[in-house]
């Protein structure tokens, strides 16, 4: 049985929450269509004509890229155009390219937290906040029988986080009145009497991106035809998401040490770097594509050093002036995301008992060569 596509772009988005990402960024479904099976997923950085060749070989008809194919509104659609002659034959081998930017970038476990963990930093942090969790309170109203059939739907649907703390909640018995009317099919008590139920209140948190995941599992596993409960919004934030990451790595270095970690660990073979090679570097800083504007961000976190791609002249010079050292891989570093996302969708396709099969791309989108 092959997945839907509908189907693959949920488990990416259980990865990446569209909800995270920058606003005005260009992400979604950007050509053709999801309403379809899906023979085969293709993970790519970038959407070029061997990338569209190599989706076509391996019989891929959804390509999941990070950078977006569409950034501005079409005026017109030539097809004698070097883009317009991409998007004839995408559509043309009714291959769909769906876009995962920011919010890959952002979120927890995605492309900042790889780049991160290959470069040995620990216990990263957010370098720049830009979204913070709006929570809500949920309280539900439960008859005791299945009490717990609705708090371990709620809390594994997402509902309870608290920093690090998961399936948080407060529960409280209690009595529930009802009178079920004319025409209803009440689980407890019979039409036209006032019934006195035992019941248990429950309460949790829940993110406003999970919201409606969580109420209709709440639902689902709920006995009632009419089931009561509250949602209050909260001044309380929640988590806070943010690009880039910062920390200590596992063991001080010199400049000169870590630039071998960074061509070891993106997978790059050149770099280019400023600062002194032998200046000891214990904090660093990463920050996937072009990330030269947020080397004040890195300053303040107190790094030693900021990776970063499409490194300019000036901002060097301010790094050199403000003592911080930059490491640039190159904007095509980011190409880590191609196994790490074919990896959770395969996984995914898997556990679902899917025969859609999901590749990461062997195109190499590099546009420079290093001689």
């Amino acid at each position: 049985m092959l997945a839907k596509g509908q189907t693959v772009i949920q488990y990416m988005e259980q990865l990446a929450p569209k909800h995270v990402a920058e606003e005005g960024d260009k992400i979604g479904l950007q050509l053709g269509s999801l309403q379809k099976e899906i023979t085969g997923v293709l993970v790519a950085l970038d959407v070029n004509d061997a990338v569209v060749e190599e989706a076509i070989s391996r019989g891929c008809n959804l390509i999941i890229a990070h950078h977006a194919i569409i950034f501005r509104p079409l005026q017109q659609l030539q097809t004698d155009t070097p883009m317009g002659r991409l998007y004839e034959k995408l559509i043309k081998n009714d291959i769909a390219v769906y876009i995962s930017h920011t919010n890959l970038d952002v979120t927890e476990g995605g492309m900042n937290d790889w780049m991160a963990e290959a470069l040995g930093i620990e216990n990263a942090a957010p370098l720049k906040d830009i979204h913070t969790e709006q929570l809500s309170k949920l309280v539900v109203f439960v008859p005791k029988d299945h009490h717990q059939k609705v708090l371990d739907a709620v809390l594994n649907a997402g509902a309870g986080w608290i920093g690090n703390y998961s399936h948080c909640s407060f529960n409280i018995e209690g009595y529930g009145t009802f009178v079920p009317r004319e025409g209803t099919d009440p689980y407890i008590g019979e039409q036209g009497k006032m019934e006195r139920a035992e019941e248990i209140r429950i309460e949790t948190i829940v993110p406003l991106g999970i919201r409606s995941k969580v109420i209709q599992a709440m639902l689902k596993a709920h006995p009632y035809e009419e089931v009561a409960y509250d949602l209050y919004s909260m001044d309380l934030k929640g988590r806070s998401f943010g690009l880039g990451r910062v920390g200590k790595l596992k063991e001080p270095t010199t400049l000169g040490q870590f630039v071998e970690t960074v061509k070891t660990g993106l997978n790059v073979e050149k770099v280019r770097v400023v600062g002194d090679l032998e200046r000891p570097v214990r904090k660093a800083a990463v920050l996937g594509g072009s990330g030269g504007k947020f080397l004040g961000s890195a300053i303040f976190r107190g790094a030693d050093v900021l990776v970063t791609g499409d490194i300019d002249y000036h901002t060097a010079q301010d790094a050199l002036m403000a003592g911080v050292a930059l490491i640039d891989p190159g904007h095509n570093a980011e190409k880590i995301m191609k196994e790490k996302v074919a990896e959770w969708i395969k996984a995914k396709l898997a556990e679902h008992k899917y025969g859609t099969l999901a590749y990461a791309s062997e195109v190499n989108t590099e546009p420079f060569q290093f001689t």
